[in-house]
């Protein structure tokens, strides 16, 4: 038995659900991923008398596809999709069997009308929380339209596929045989990267004002904009991605009344919430810049520009980079920010965590179950990781750790190879040659793209009082792109809210 008996129970539920005939098309051979996938599939069909299994030779094996009876669909894993991807094939087995998506109809129609001829691939890891995102959506696009087809391939089940690609970070799309695209992915995101934004610069810009605009779409700017819809006022929210930094995280404990769920599922609760009122949501834009007139004028990266008579600034912040030679040219060739969804491709290999706080060490810790060795370069003469896991980082037999040193370069060729340092005591520079590095070394604001005016801290935080108001009257910003001392998504949804109440005071007082 592959499936545990409570998910089991679970999946039972759903398979009520399903419509029509299907057909589980299994390309197997004499392999363990071939047979732990083939008693996969004869469990579901154990489970459902609308499922068969049909053996067959697909493009790889192992692998199998779902299809409705009559009907090819596109959709095919190759792998054992369990772990996160579980989901996924879930979804799959509901949508091809005829339910409808729980999409806009809208998308739905811009998705059966895509002409030309697409064949995704999609490397992932069964560990990666961002991964699904991206099978799910090339999933449904397989089956609403017949042009599409998509196979999801388990790096550690395709590990020669995946080294002959160079493919070093999850998730990574390939598009008839072609890089198209690395990293989370939405729908929305996808279909603008295939088919151009359904919204361009001048309908953006011929937008009456808002009474409130917030720019970003994180917990501060989610909670800002259901606050100041409540008002009854007209608002808009503007972000470069919904949902920000916490689509990135993978487990969350410490939000109050909720003991423990995922970042994206925390922000498809937050998204749902913001539909429930009058927002206009304008999401994958980026804003370049910000000018007071009469209104305050956003512009965007595509030339839009919107006018409001108040703004808050909820941009958040985005990983911290080392800053030096081989950084930017090896990412995804080895630099990765993302132990958790990355780390499974570095299996058996040597690699470093640059950074000794809690996030460096709790990644070096979770790496050192997966690789062959870990580094750890602190630039400081002392870690400052909390004690408890700088104590259970210290049990481990395969992790070093390099105190007080500067990293100079990261090298390689294709991909990494090594990174050359400084052990600032000695002055004296020095290689160690490695496979991967992962950077963690914290978040820094995204304010660089506001004017001079606006008052900033030495590390480009947006200084704000009580109120959440910067220097600029009617202005106001919240979350991690403030001074706000402390850094959780239960503090930037209450910043944001303060913010939109301290802005709506601003509005009726002026």
């Amino acid at each position: 038995m592959v499936l545990e008996a409570n998910i089991k129970n679970q999946l039972n539920q759903y398979m009520q659900l399903i419509e029509n005939e299907m057909i589980l098309k299994v390309s197997a051979g004499e392999d363990n991923t071939s047979r732990e996938m083939l008693a996969l599939v004869e469990e579901l069909a154990s489970m459902s008398t609308k499922i068969t299994v049909e053996k067959t030779r697909l493009n790889r094996t192992p692998s199998f596809s779902v299809t409705r009876a009559g009907a090819e669909t596109g959709v095919t894993f190759a792998g054992v999709p369990l772990g996160h991807e579980f989901t996924s094939l879930v979804l799959a087995l509901l949508q091809v069997s005829g339910r409808a998506p729980k999409v806009d109809q809208k998308v739905i129609e811009q998705i059966k009308n895509i002409s030309g001829d697409y064949h995704f691939e999609s490397y992932i890891s069964l560990t990666c929380h961002n991964c699904p995102d991206v099978v799910q959506a090339l999933n449904m696009m397989s089956i609403l339209n017949p042009n599409i087809t998509h196979t999801m391939v388990d790096g550690a089940a395709y590990k020669s596929e995946v080294e002959s690609k160079n493919i070093m970070a999850v998730p990574t799309v390939y598009l008839n045989g072609e890089p198209f695209g690395s990293g989370r992915m939405t729908l929305e995101e996808i279909l603008q990267k295939l088919v151009g934004s359904g919204k361009d610069a001048a309908e953006l810009s011929n937008k009456d004002p808002y009474d409130m605009l917030i720019v970003g779409g994180g917990p501060a700017g989610a909670s800002a904009a259901i606050y100041a819809a409540r008002k009854g006022i007209r608002t808009g929210i503007v972000a470069e991605r919904f949902g920000g930094q916490v689509l990135d995280t993978m487990s969350i404990e410490n939000f109050i009344s909720v003991k423990a769920t995922e970042g994206p599922k925390l922000v498809a609760n937050l998204e749902e919430h913001v539909k429930d009122y009058h927002i206009d949501v304008m999401n994958l834009h980026r804003a370049k810049r910000l000018d007071k007139q009469d209104l305050f004028e956003v512009e965007l990266e595509n030339g839009a520009i919107l006018k409001s008579k108040s703004v808050i600034i909820s941009t958040g912040a985005r990983w911290r980079n080392i800053g030096v030679p081989g950084e930017q040219e090896f990412k995804n060739k080895g630099v990765a920010y993302c132990p958790h969804c990355d780390g499974p491709l570095f299996e058996g290999k040597h690699v470093a965590v640059i950074g000794g706080g809690n996030s460096g060490i709790e990644a070096a810790i979770d790496l050192a179950g997966i690789v062959k060795h870990v580094t750890v370069f602190e630039f400081m003469p002392e870690l400052k990781a909390d004690d408890v896991l700088q104590k259970r980082l210290n049990s481990l037999p395969n992790v070093t750790v390099l105190k007080n040193v500067q990293t100079k370069e990261i090298t390689g060729t294709d991909t990494v190879n090594g990174i050359t340092y400084i052990d600032r005591t000695t002055e004296e520079e020095k290689h160690i040659e490695l496979q991967g590095v992962f950077v963690q070394i914290g978040l820094v604001p995204s304010t660089d793209w506001l004017p001079e005016t606006v008052e900033r801290n030495r590390i480009g935080e947006i200084i704000v009082d009580k109120h959440g108001a910067t220097n600029i009257p009617g202005l106001f910003a919240a979350g991690d792109c403030t001074d706000s001392p402390y850094h959780q998504i239960i503090i930037s949804m209450g910043s944001g809210a303060n913010a939109a109440l301290g802005a709506f005071d601003y509005l009726i007082r002026n």
